[in-house]
């Protein structure tokens, strides 16, 4: 252990001095006090440069409120709701069953889903049922493959339920 101390330390000794750009969102110039939004699916846009007042999404380091000036991160989204708040008057909510949230320090929001319906468009009975034969194919799964899909497809109707009873 301790040679490997040694001779990662030697090898960080021997590296040039290397600047940090890391900055804030306070630290770039803001367009505005609102979020421009830019959702996208593998196959449309559900916005493209929308403004926003703020965006809640799941990631996998826990549930986010994003507003404008929010600090610059990559975020892993997990099957969930993502909320966008685009005036006082106007919410929309959409369930993903994951994808990457990108907040850039010019104010802008980039989500890229791979699935994502309007909440009020699923319904409640059908996902029981959907869930209930998934659990079936789970618990009746011969091989690992099948039993994989079958519990992947078991999380993302049970985040559907959770979803919809909020």
């Amino acid at each position: 252990m301790n040679a490997l101390f040694r001779v990662s330390r030697l090898a960080k000794a021997n590296l040039p001095a290397v600047q940090s750009l890391r900055a804030y969102a306070t630290e770039a110039a803001a367009a505005s006090d609102k979020l421009a939004l830019t959702f996208v699916l593998p196959h449309k846009a559900l916005y493209n440069k929308v403004t926003v007042n703020q965006v809640n999404l799941a990631a996998t380091s826990g549930d986010m409120g994003i507003l404008a000036n929010h600090v610059p991160t990559i975020e892993q989204l997990n099957p969930g709701i993502i909320e966008i708040i685009e005036s006082a008057e106007v919410t929309k909510k959409f369930f993903v069953s994951g994808g990457f949230a990108i907040v850039n320090p010019d104010n802008t929001l980039n989500i890229n889903a791979v699935e994502a319906a309007p909440l009020e468009e699923i319904s409640a009975e059908r996902v029981q049922s959907a869930l209930a034969e998934a659990q079936r194919l789970a618990a009746n799964a011969t091989d690992d493959k099948t039993k994989a899909e079958a519990n992947i497809q078991v999380q993302v109707y049970e985040a559907i339920q959770s979803a919809l009873s909020k």
